[in-house]
């Protein structure tokens, strides 16, 4: 029985505001090192006997960011499964399941967010073994952390009493009040909820399609109607909006009499807050931990974080200041839960520019960053990696200035290619048919001037594109 780590790669990106935005939710940022979260999570059992192909569960939004991540990992035999539409843990496992199930009836499913930061140890390992048998044996299998101490913001599972490893679970508590926390954690027989679980594709569905049958239906109907590329298969839209928006934890693993725990003990954090973030990081000998420009003076146990301006804490205590290239918070380090409501506010606001989109934005062929604004023009940074090339497009309302300050580009306009190097550039005229490709070995990058009365994104008529977005 191969065993397929399922990995869910969706988000909404509000918890670690203003870094993680809609369109890079958490999972994509390098927070802990050169590797992303999402590219840890696939690296985590590489190696593992019995281990298949991964299967990377994400939105269409965010399926050029998991091919970038993939890539950077040497990674090519995973299989992309995409979301037209959020629709919550339940519907993506099943139709991960479903896919695995029509080219192996014995597949077996071990379900990973891609956003939390896991230390592995030998433990933890004998655990994914123990967790593995349990689901070959037909167990629907979670996992729970050991507690370090009384947590609110976490859901918690306790465990019944067993000489094995894997434990029936009891009842599962939903991120429970300080006292009831502190209670649990001393009772001994409680887990955090960790998220992780493991189960045949048979097993699953047949549990899933007793207790919520429109799931199972739906992930059916938008398998059979999706679309196949070697490596990705997006769901059919129409079938998959009727699937229930509901997480798996309700679905089944509160109702079912299989459920069955794995207990980990390692360093595990779900990094869902710039406090645990904190928790989560090496600090220096008065307790802050520093990323990016900045620096501390007579500051302790904070949390520094910038991508772009020089920061400075002077005085400072149990603070957080996280500054994004276009905007910044700053708030008690044990208020940081709370920032989901300044998204919220923002929203109401419609601030959606600073809720939605990160001024460096992923393309399937490299990206950009969005360098200055201001009435009728706007500068862009592009970065085009090595043998890839934007859509053949043209715009309405602006014309373009390029200049290349790195690698080789290869530039289309109207009837005409031409080629530039480093510190040379050109116009593009208003309404001509354009493309910018990278004919090199190295990245290109070249800063975009825009002039026009209408800058926006949708002011793109694409009339070649190698992703289908005509």
């Amino acid at each position: 029985m191969t065993v397929y780590p399922v990995i869910l790669a969706g988000g909404k990106g509000t918890r670690l505001w203003p870094l993680s935005r809609a369109d890079k939710p958490k999972q994509f940022l390098p927070m802990h090192g050169e590797h992303s979260l999402f590219q840890r999570t696939v690296q985590r059992h590489q190696g593992m006997d019995g281990i298949g192909r991964p299967i990377i569960v994400c939105g269409d939004n965010d399926r050029f960011q998991v091919d970038d991540g993939l890539v950077g990992i040497g990674v090519s035999d995973a299989t992309v499964i995409v979301e037209p539409s959020s629709r919550n843990t339940a519907p993506a496992i099943a139709a991960a399941a479903e896919m695995l199930l029509r080219d192996d009836p014995e597949a077996i499913l071990f379900v990973l967010p891609s956003d939390h930061l896991v230390g592995t140890d030998e433990s933890y390992f004998k655990a994914v073994e123990a967790a593995i048998a349990a689901a070959r044996a037909g167990k629907m299998v979670t996992f729970g952390v050991l507690p370090t101490h009384p947590e609110t913001g976490y859901g918690y599972i306790k465990a019944g009493a067993s000489e094995d490893l894997v434990r029936p679970v009891e009842m599962f508590v939903e991120k429970p009040p300080a006292g009831d926390a502190v209670r649990m954690v001393a009772d001994g027989s409680y887990y955090w909820n960790a998220g992780f679980f493991a189960f045949s594709a048979r097993a699953l569905l047949d549990e899933l399609k007793a207790y919520v049958p429109d799931v199972v239906d739906a992930a059916a109907s938008a398998v059979n109607g999706a679309t196949v590329v070697p490596g990705t298969v997006t769901l059919a839209a129409t079938a998959w909006k009727a699937a229930p928006d509901i997480s798996i934890d309700y679905a089944l693993f509160e109702r079912t009499d299989k459920a069955v725990v794995a207990p980990i003990s390692c360093r595990w954090s779900d990094v869902g807050s710039w406090h645990s973030y904190w928790d989560s990081l090496e600090k220096d000998d008065s307790g802050n931990a520093v990323r990016g420009k900045a620096v501390t003076l007579e500051t302790k146990d904070s949390l520094i974080v910038s991508q772009r301006a020089e920061v400075v804490a002077l005085g400072l205590e149990k603070i957080a200041i996280i500054a994004a290239e276009d905007a910044i918070l700053v708030c008690p380090l044990d208020r940081s839960q709370d920032v989901k409501d300044v998204v919220s506010m923002l929203k109401e606001k419609a601030r959606n520019e600073l809720v939605d989109v990160s001024p460096t934005v992923n393309r399937p062929w490299g990206g950009y960053t969005s360098i200055m604004n201001g009435p009728r023009f706007q500068v862009k940074h592009l970065f085009v990696s090595p043998g890839k090339r934007l859509s053949l497009q043209k715009h309405f309302h602006r014309a373009e200035h390029w200049v290349v300050v790195r690698g080789t580009a290869e530039v289309t306009i109207d009837d005409k290619v031409i080629t530039l190097s480093e510190n040379q550039s050109t116009y593009l005229p208003l309404g001509c048919v354009h493309r910018l490709a990278n004919p090199g070995r190295i990245m290109l990058e070249v800063i975009e001037v825009q002039t026009g009365s209408y800058l926006g994104e949708d002011d793109i008529v694409r009339l070649q594109d190698e992703w289908g977005r005509t």
